[in-house]
């Protein structure tokens, strides 16, 4: 087990079909304590988690689940409160909580940009703000932000420019948090998906594009939520205790640089 013991919390973690979702699936089969932490994360929704993590890993998982707007700078300073207050120390933060929006740059309005700058970015900002200052009294703790491959291309595929742009924003961030907290031992870094079946596709790709959009891609399938997962857990385990500033790619070769 890479995380056995380990406390993760988990962000963008409500929908079984999400990263957020694989990524706790994953590390609780690794002997992860999980918060999952969602702006819709209720009793039903822990319950559900659990559930379908048990079944599928066989375990009796470590699991609580946490509301927070991540937007809210107060609102994630309360989540980890309450995390340290439960387990008395956090040992890595996920970040996979996004909102995408597929319009030309011309469509987008001013409140379609601030929701997804809001979220994206801000809220990538305030819940590693947050962690940051339990981490940097710790001397230790590691952030994986996902962020997408329409930072690096320039979106196109399923998000508009207001998307790319705060994903690029995202890379950005996790790159200055590698350097400036990197002499505490505070590792961060990144993941950037391409096309991965989750609810994110809903109402934003139609059949005719996915198609066209699969058969440019050198695996010749879209990616799966625990494909990405996968490269989660490499980041926050030991096996990449020399790795930060990365960006790890997980987009079976749409993005090939």
């Amino acid at each position: 087990m890479l995380l056995k013991g380990k406390v993760c919390i988990i962000v963008g973690a409500a929908s079984l079909r999400g990263i957020g979702y694989a990524t706790a699936e994953l590390f609780a089969e690794h002997g992860a304590k999980v918060v999952a932490v969602d702006v819709t994360m209720n009793d039903q929704m822990v319950s559900e988690i659990k559930t379908s993590i048990d079944k599928k890993t066989n375990l009796d998982a470590d699991i609580i689940g946490l509301r927070c707007d991540i937007s809210k700078a107060e609102d994630c300073d309360r989540v980890i409160s309450e995390v340290i207050t439960r387990y008395g120390t956090i040992d890595c933060l996920v970040n996979s909580a996004a909102v995408v929006k597929s319009q030309s740059l011309m469509e987008i309005e001013q409140n379609d940009f601030d929701v997804i700058m809001n979220v994206n970015l801000k809220g990538a900002f305030n819940l590693c703000r947050s962690v940051l200052k339990v981490f940097s009294e710790r001397k230790n703790g590691v952030i994986v932000n996902v962020a997408s491959v329409a930072a690096q291309r320039g979106g196109g595929l399923v998000g508009g420019a207001h998307y790319a742009a705060s994903k690029g924003g995202v890379l950005s961030l996790t790159r200055s948090i590698a350097r400036e907290f990197g002499p505490l031992g505070i590792r961060a870094n990144v993941v950037c998906p391409s096309m991965t079946e989750t609810g994110m596709l809903d109402g934003n790709v139609s059949d005719e594009k996915f198609k066209e959009i699969i058969d440019a891609i050198p695996l010749k399938r879209a990616g799966k939520a625990r494909d990405i997962a996968g490269a989660c857990l490499f980041l926050v385990s030991d096996l990449s205790a020399y790795v930060t500033g990365a960006t790890v790619d997980v987009n079976g070769g749409s993005h090939i640089h």
